[in-house]
């Protein structure tokens, strides 16, 4: 196909595909599937060849957010039944991370419910980060905590932390329908501000929500645009309780043509698969590893994900690898938080050196984005809507947290 070789071309060489190019992979039927699968694969095995990288969760305050973001399961309004405590301990949030490092994770996620940080909170989380990083030594840690005021990033940067994420989500033309208490450019504001402190800026999307694949399009532009080193796509979670909570829409294959749209728009980025892959790719969840180098171990925010043991198990059977933490994630280019432009700049054929991969809370904005939906698919079943749905919603794959940070059971990881 003309199209993916033109795609592989492109993401080699890390030239920006075109809109209708990339609208064209999301619009692809399910009889190209497997070549999208193979040809995206392509770019993301020059740039970080089999390695995974795992990142682990831990949600330090959980709940009673004063934001109304309609996906997520902590927003003011929300009677979803998640677990809601006040801010962890650091040697309780130390102990967290010791189980995800444990389990093979290489960063640690730390992840606050709110609006943003108070100077008061960005004390206590710099704590935090200090305490697990003399616990876990070479572990990477990467804060989630909302919209960063002045001087805050510098601050938890001078702490320890290496990487800090904030999701743009969706598109700029959508986002006033999902949430109405903050605005897009106050989310842009936010990356900049981590990006400018020398943070690793880590910020993703939900893939869904009822936006267009125009929509899918405009956010992972724009993600390419601010340059961050690493991109969480998450499906979401549609949790009872939430405004968004009978949208089951995606299909495994939408999900992975998402995956695939964003690797050839964002070659040489730490790609992650966030929250929701276990709901919504399932048993195809081995193919998802040849269009993303990384995914989160274990739980979620508020939702429960697969086993850890599962997941390792996973990579293995797929013929990957995981990251280990004398491995760097992102190309040799891309050292020192990335270039600051889209094209990227630097040594072109570097298959994997680089900055320490920026992970972060990824499935997890600090609203507790734990996935996303779907849209206006390439093939009828996606266009269709809930009904096409193959099986119908599965209800049965939402699993609210009742272990690990902020209980006494043992967390899954």
């Amino acid at each position: 196909m003309d199209l993916l070789n033109t795609l592989v071309d492109k993401g080699l060489r890390r030239e920006t595909p075109t809109r209708d190019e990339a609208l064209a992979v999301l619009r692809t039927s399910d009889d190209d599937l497997l070549d999208v699968v193979a040809a995206a694969g392509k770019v993301r095995r020059h740039w970080f060849g089999r390695r995974v990288k795992l990142n682990y969760l831990v949600n330090l305050k959980s709940g009673l957010c004063p934001e109304d973001c309609s996906y997520c399961s902590q927003r003011l309004g929300s009677t979803a039944g998640i677990l809601k405590y006040t801010w962890l301990k650091p040697d309780q949030a130390s102990d967290a991370a010791a189980a995800g490092v444990a389990g093979g994770a290489k960063r640690v996620c730390l992840v606050a419910s709110g609006r943003g940080p108070t100077d008061r909170d960005v004390d206590r989380v710099s704590e935090t980060i200090r305490t697990i990083k003399e616990n876990n030594e070479g572990v990477e840690v990467c804060a989630c905590l909302g919209l960063l005021s002045d001087g805050q990033a510098e601050r938890l940067r001078e702490a320890g932390a290496d990487a800090y994420n904030h999701n743009l989500n969706t598109s700029e033309a959508t986002y006033g329908d999902i949430t109405s208490t903050h605005t897009y450019a106050d989310r842009v504001d936010t990356v900049n501000k981590a990006h400018a402190a020398g943070l690793s800026a880590c910020s993703g999307l939900i893939a869904g929500m009822g936006e267009t694949d125009e929509d899918l399009v405009d956010v992972v532009f724009s993600l390419r645009e601010l340059d961050p080193d690493s991109v969480p796509v998450n499906f979401l979670i549609p949790f009872e309780g939430t405004p968004l909570g009978k949208e089951w829409n995606l299909t495994p294959q939408r999900c992975l043509r998402i995956l695939a749209m964003t690797r050839f728009v964002c070659p040489d980025v730490e790609v992650r698969i966030a929250g929701g892959r276990e709901v919504h790719l399932r048993t195809m969840q081995p193919l998802a590893l040849h269009l993303a180098n990384s995914i989160f171990l274990g739980d979620y925010l508020t939702s429960e994900g697969q086993a850890g043991k599962a997941d390792l198990e996973m990579i293995a059977d797929a013929g990957f690898e995981v990251e280990g933490a004398d491995q760097v994630t992102l190309p040799r280019h891309r050292a020192g938080g990335g270039c600051g432009s889209g094209g990227g700049c630097g040594c072109e054929g570097a298959e994997g050196g680089g900055v320490c991969g920026h992970g972060t809370a990824d499935g997890a904005d600090p609203c507790g984005s734990e996935g996303a939906g779907v849209c206006g698919s390439a093939t009828a079943a996606d266009a269709a809507g809930p009904a096409a749905v193959a099986g119908g919603p599965r209800t049965d794959l939402v699993a609210v947290r009742r272990r690990g940070a902020g209980t006494d059971l043992a967390p899954n990881a």
